[in-house]
């Protein structure tokens, strides 16, 4: 009995641990409820959806969410999202419900719904940005009119059991919590109100629940060393291995291959690695006081592509970027005095989409970094990144023994122009 307690608690920590990401520790998704006004038997609230994570965005198609009543409420209108069902209504004789469900689930409504069909920071398809990324699109909002309800604060029942998938699993919502009210601005700015009542849930990501395997991969390869060092074998799980084409399969010109399904089951090339997406770190040259790696990110799934990527690195040497040439950069220092994390994302409308796998699945950039002559070296791996994360999930390095070495000789005198001119100068003299 003993054993299974302690394998419980073990559990337990398990997942809070890897719910907790030590590169965005407050990063999240809390879903505000604010209830703007009373209704004979119940009332109407704007429910506000802020992604607060810094890399980790609700890409295509997008967020649904859910909860469970707490009494027998209905839900009698929406604005802005719908529910997927409408369920059991048969007692209601004239006005029908939207939802009569004990457990709605909701998701937002696609972009070119009739403007009567919509509120602000609706209809996206619940597509939501990360918060790094672009904050003014990391939110996504709906209004919903609930019945059979309390009508004051103190006989309104919060909703409990909250489910969030963005797109797939590996949220865990925590219960609603009252707060103190939201205030608005009126839009002249000159007038103050409030909702008359307020709560927050709060959701947060955990990889482990999301999948069993990671998502992406890692390879390496430098100008020093001809070793390429590949993704591990069946990084991302074999299941799909038995299914995957190859790139030149004359399955890929049948019409609508590149369809998702509904299920969102990848179609992936042939690999090694068996992963949807491969980031690979390339260390180019060398200067005198600066050097230049090459980062490239390819898409290796035909049904899918990836609106708004993110690629974070953690690397020693991000405390000095000079230039990054075909990305937007931004540094993550949320622990304030350490500098070693950044994230890369698309230009907006040249390469923040990456395409479903093929000639065009891919982006790549360069990135100039200054030397610390204190910490800079080649050897041991150092040129090499410690982490890396590709639209919020972890990908996996390769083993460090595996890592192009610099060889012996490389780290002796370099021979230059002048060296060789001397040098002959010299034997010509004897």
């Amino acid at each position: 009995m003993k054993i299974v307690i302690s394998a419980c608690v073990f559990l337990v920590f398990c997942s809070f641990a890897d719910a907790f990401d030590p590169l965005d520790p407050t990063g999240n998704i809390t879903i505000k409820w604010d209830i703007m006004s009373w209704t004979p038997d119940g009332y109407v609230a704007t429910v506000t959806m802020n992604n607060f994570q810094m890399y980790r965005h609700i890409q295509t198609p997008g967020w649904t969410l859910g909860w469970t009543w707490a009494k027998k409420e209905v839900i009698w209108a929406m604005v802005g999202a719908q529910t997927t069902e409408q369920g059991d209504c048969s007692k209601f004789k004239a006005n029908m419900p939207h939802c009569c469900k004990k457990t709605p689930t909701v998701v937002d409504l696609l972009p070119g719904v009739p403007y009567n069909q919509q509120i602000a920071n609706c209809c996206k398809g619940g597509v939501v940005a990360a918060w790094g990324q672009d904050p003014s699109a990391a939110v996504s909002a709906f209004q919903v009119s609930v019945g059979l309800a309390g009508t004051t604060n103190k006989t309104v029942k919060l909703p409990k059991n909250f489910t969030l998938l963005g797109p797939g699993p590996g949220y865990t919502c925590g219960p609603a919590k009252v707060v103190p009210p939201t205030n608005f601005l009126t839009p002249d700015r000159r007038r103050k109100t409030q909702a008359l009542m307020t709560w927050n849930v709060t959701c947060t990501y955990s990889q482990f629940l999301a999948r069993k395997h990671p998502s992406c991969c890692v390879s390496f390869s430098s100008f020093y060393n001809e070793t390429i060092t590949a993704c591990p074998n069946c990084a991302c799980g074999c299941e799909n291995k038995n299914k995957c084409v190859k790139s030149d399969s004359k399955l890929l010109s049948v019409v609508g291959v590149n369809t998702p399904k509904k299920d969102n089951s990848p179609l992936l090339q042939c690999t090694r690695h068996m992963c949807p997406v491969r980031v690979h770190w390339h260390v180019k040259q060398n200067y005198k006081d600066y050097w230049r790696a090459k980062v490239a990110v390819t898409n290796f799934n035909y049904r899918m592509n990836y609106t708004q990527w993110t690629l974070v690195v953690q690397h020693p040497n991000l405390n000095n970027v000079t230039q990054v040439f075909s990305f937007d950069y931004k540094p993550l220092v949320p622990y304030g005095s350490i500098n070693d994390t950044g994230m890369f994302y698309g230009m907006k409308f040249f390469n923040d989409l990456l395409m479903e796998a093929g000639p065009k699945g891919n982006v790549q950039s360069e990135v100039l970094l200054q030397k610390d002559q204190n910490t800079f070296t080649f050897k041991q791996g150092w040129a090499f990144p410690r982490k890396v994360y590709f639209n919020g999930d972890e990908c996996m390095l390769p083993p460090p023994e595996s890592y192009p070495f610099l060889p012996n000789s490389a780290h002796q005198t370099l021979i230059t122009p002048l060296t060789l001119f001397i040098s002959f100068f010299i034997f010509l003299l004897f």
